[in-house]
Parts: structure tokens; C-alpha cells; sequence
């Protein structure tokens, strides 16, 4: 099977570890696999989903303390729910826009790869806290994006990579303080989390590789900007107006976004916005 088609069959696939294992072959298996040309019918049922958790807006997700083994949970849950939806995103980007060069299928089968190690090692270190994914509601934001720019492959690189799931690079200093905050030493001297510790070093490893995915986002970005002579500027402002994406706040983390490519004027205008 090509590879297109197999990304399409790993994006139906509802049961995490079944997903987990076909993004991961694919990561691994993309440089030897025929890519098909030209656009593939989309089937029913994309993105395959477990039937937890339960989806629901994202002001209804309740907030919880980390300085509790339940709250850090839902914080360690919530991540790998955005990592699940980020395995969909990867290899939805490989099947759906066709006719682009190898090097674009190829930099995301990796990075479907790469989001599936991050849900496993998460979920791995939930299940240490009692939990399981499913366990706690989640919202949809991430998924929405991507259907609003099915059809405009550029929108898809702007909005996608490079404005939410770059929120990412932004957040993850501000969870790993959190987590830090969780396991300070108690009156006894002991840290009262170490969970947290190891949570907050899982995130050094997702910041690292995430850095590089928006850097692909970027990427492309530019490179279709290019092909379509349009000036990657002032065409993010209008799909960013025409597509309604969540005006982006501060703080933000300008050494991960620096090392992912974005430009001294796109931090300029980002911290001006």
C-alpha cells in the first residue's frame, strides 16, 4: 500500500493503540513507500476516535489543582489529548493534500511518529497516576481547525502548525512551572510530587520535538506562499481574519519560537499584536 493510503487507514483508526502502532510504522517505513499523486476520496469516519473522552467546549473542561494526583491527571490528560489530535493532524496532512513534493509527506509521517511516542510516553506516566486517557472530559479545538481548512492546504499550514499548535511552545513553561510548583519540598524536606518531576521532564522532550514540528509548519507554509506568489505576511493576516483563529496572547516563549523559524518581524508584529 502507498503511503497516503496507509495515513488515511491509521487516521480512521478509532483505538489509540492500534493508531499508536500504524503512525508509528509509517514513521518508519515512509522513505521506501510510493506516495500516490492527485487527490484521494475522503471516507466516513475521520478522524477515528475512541468513544472517550467525552468532548465537550472547551469552557466546560474543568479546571483542576496540580497540587493534587487527580488534578495533575487531568493536566498530564489534557496533554495527551492534544497529542492524540495532533497524531490525526499529522496524518491527515499526509493523506489529504496531494501533489505536493515527497519531502512534505515524508517531514509529516515523521512527525505522526513523533506525536504517537509523545501520547504513549503521556499515557504511560497517567497510567501511573491511576488514570487512563478517556478518563476526564476534553474539547475539540484543535480538530476544528482542521476541518475549517480541509480544502485550502495553505490555511492548513498557516493556522494549524504555526498559530495552534505553536500555542504549545508558548504554554509548556508555564505548565512545567506549574508542575514545579507541585513537587517544592513539603515541612519534611521530601518533594510532595515527584509524579511532577517526571511529568515536567516529559515535557522537555515534547517542547524539543514540537519546536521542530511548527519549524515543518513553517516550512511549507512559506514554500506554498512561494508557489502561489503570495506574500506569507499579509496572507496569514487574512486567513487569520477570514478563518476566525484565536487572537494569539502573551506570554510567549521567543527562543522555541526563534528556533522554529518564525522571523524577527513575525515576533515583532506577535508581540505588538
Amino acid at each position: 500500500m502507498e503511503l497516503r493510503s496507509r495515513a488515511l487507514d491509521a487516521l480512521r483508526n478509532p483505538d489509540p493503540e492500534e493508531k499508536l502502532a500504524l503512525a508509528s510504522a509509517i514513521g518508519s517505513e515512509f522513505a521506501i513507500l510510493p506516495i500516490a499523486p492527485g487527490p484521494l476520496k475522503e471516507p466516513a469516519g475521520v478522524p477515528g476516535r475512541p468513544v472517550l473522552p467525552r468532548l465537550v467546549e472547551p469552557a466546560r473542561v474543568p479546571l483542576r489543582s496540580p497540587h493534587t494526583r487527580e488534578g495533575r491527571a487531568a493536566l498530564i490528560h489534557a496533554i495527551c489529548h492534544i497529542e492524540f489530535n495532533a497524531i490525526n493532524l499529522a496524518l491527515d496532512a499526509v493523506w489529504r493534500f496531494g501533489d505536493m513534493p515527497p519531502a512534505y509527506y515524508h517531514d509529516w509521517s515523521r512527525v505522526a511518529a513523533e506525536e504517537a511516542y509523545h501520547f504513549r510516553i503521556l499515557h504511560e506516566h497517567l497510567q501511573g497516576l491511576g488514570f487512563r486517557y478517556g478518563d476526564f472530559e476534553a474539547h475539540d479545538g484543535l480538530w476544528e481547525m482542521a476541518e475549517k481548512t480541509r480544502h485550502d492546504i495553505v490555511a492548513r499550514m498557516a493556522l494549524v502548525p504555526r498559530t495552534l499548535e505553536a500555542r504549545g511552545l508558548d504554554a509548556t513553561p508555564l505548565i512545567q512551572a506549574r508542575l514545579r510548583k507541585a513537587a517544592e519540598p513539603g515541612r519534611d524536606g521530601r518533594c510532595r510530587a515527584p509524579d511532577a518531576l517526571q511529568a515536567h521532564a516529559l515535557l522537555d522532550i515534547i517542547l524539543r520535538d514540537e519546536i521542530g514540528h511548527v519549524a515543518i509548519g513553517n516550512h511549507w507554509y512559506r514554500w506554498l506562499c512561494d508557489r502561489q506568489n503570495l506574500d506569507p505576511l499579509t496572507h496569514y493576516a487574512t486567513l487569520a481574519r477570514d478563518y476566525r483563529a484565536p487572537r494569539l496572547r502573551p506570554p510567549f516563549n521567543t527562543p522555541a519560537r526563534q528556533a522554529a523559524g518564525f522571523t524577527p518581524v513575525e515576533l515583532e508584529l506577535l508581540l505588538g499584536a
